[in-house]
């Protein structure tokens, strides 16, 4: 099967549908299909580029199209491609804010119509629309609305097109729009490090929790390090606790890193890191620590690592709910409530699974499209 995915950019470590895209294009041409990905609206590159990246030792074919691109040279350019390759599937990997900076890419569906091929079109749909937590901003609301009308533009600009997505909350949204779409889990875009020469997590007496990537505002950290202390103190074993903080984490930082100190607990902040160092530390942990809120975290690419690394995560996060919709309980995931939450998860080994594996995703996805 050969298959061309589009993306917004496909600079390594800047854009994680790009490392989405190019680890699930390494797996299939190990597989024995061809891939290929071309970036609609890079913002890394200056002029029209074909590139080879390397990603776990196979190399993937990359075309790359300047962000500042007016849409004719863009359709040219990408017919080029298309010609070339002759694919079998176009598969879309949408997230709106990887082709318009606002998050409203008008232009995107007339411009899928007008490429021509004899190949099927595919859609993952990362993102949806913003504005679905009941307690967002009107705002947001109008944003979403545009965002929702855009998607569905696009799922209507051919009669048949296969649909994936990752979470739950976003297949119920696709099903009442009264579209079928496939659960396609995330795998992760950090690979574990599996020659790791550093201490690993089994301290008996250090409890060290990791928190890896963007930190997403509105968790409640003093009510959860005053129900964590709390529950320590009941353990029969007395424990330090230290707390990683990996990668770009944001500004919401700072609330964290400033609770942490008042309540004298050891932090260690790596700011940017390699993905070897990122796996070195996250199999330095025991548990992991989520910000995303709990509906959400299916689409977490660090969740997604920390699973890959067989850590248990705790959520802590604000409260996000949308319209009529329920959420079932996620393996390996705990959503924190209390100090009784905190105290069962403290209790729990990771159970293991291949749902979030690259070679388990790759497969259904190439199931999907048969």
């Amino acid at each position: 099967m050969d298959i061309l995915f589009l993306c917004g950019s496909a600079q390594a470590g800047k854009d994680g549908v790009g490392d989405y895209t190019r680890r699930l294009c390494g797996n299939l041409i190990r597989s024995g299909h061809k891939a290929q990905i071309l970036s609609l609206c890079d913002q890394q590159v200056i002029s029209f580029t074909t590139e080879n990246q390397e990603i776990e030792e196979t190399i993937v074919v990359v075309h790359r199209i300047p962000i500042s691109t007016e849409n004719q040279q863009r359709l040219i350019w990408s017919q080029r491609v298309v010609r070339e390759l002759e694919p079998d599937w176009i598969s879309l990997q949408f997230v709106p804010y990887s082709f318009n900076p606002k998050g409203l890419p008008f232009w995107l569906s007339s411009f899928l119509k007008k490429i021509k091929g004899n190949h099927k079109w595919h859609i993952m749909l990362h993102e949806l629309w913003v504005g679905m937590d009941l307690n967002d901003t009107y705002k947001s609301k109008c944003i979403g609305l545009l965002q929702k009308n855009l998607i569905l533009k696009i799922l209507k600009f051919k009669k048949e097109v296969a649909l994936s997505t990752q979470t739950d909350v976003y297949h119920y949204k696709i099903t009442e729009l009264g579209y079928n779409a496939q659960l396609l889990p995330l795998f992760s875009n950090i690979i574990k490090n599996l020659e790791s020469c550093l201490e690993t997590a089994k301290d008996e007496v250090e409890l060290r929790f990791c928190i890896f990537g963007n930190i997403h505002h509105g968790a409640p950290v003093e009510k959860f390090l005053n129900d964590l202390k709390l529950a320590l103190s009941l353990s029969e074993k007395k424990k330090r606790v230290k707390f990683f903080f990996i990668g770009n984490c944001g500004s919401a930082i700072a609330e964290w890193e400033n609770v942490l100190l008042e309540h004298h607990i050891d932090i260690e902040v790596t700011g940017f890191a390699t993905d070897s160092d990122i796996s070195d530390l996250l199999l330095k942990c025991q548990y992991g620590i989520s910000t995303t809120p709990y509906l959400l975290n299916q689409k977490s690419g660090s969740l997604a690592a920390m699973f890959e690394h067989q850590l248990p995560v705790l959520c802590i996060a604000r409260n996000w709910r949308t319209k009529n919709f329920r959420q079932k309980k996620f393996l390996n995931l705990t959503e924190y409530e209390n100090q009784a939450s905190i105290i069962k998860f403290i209790s729990t080994k990771f159970i293991a699974s291949d749902e979030n594996s690259l070679e388990s995703v790759a497969l259904k996805f190439v199931e999907g499209l048969k």
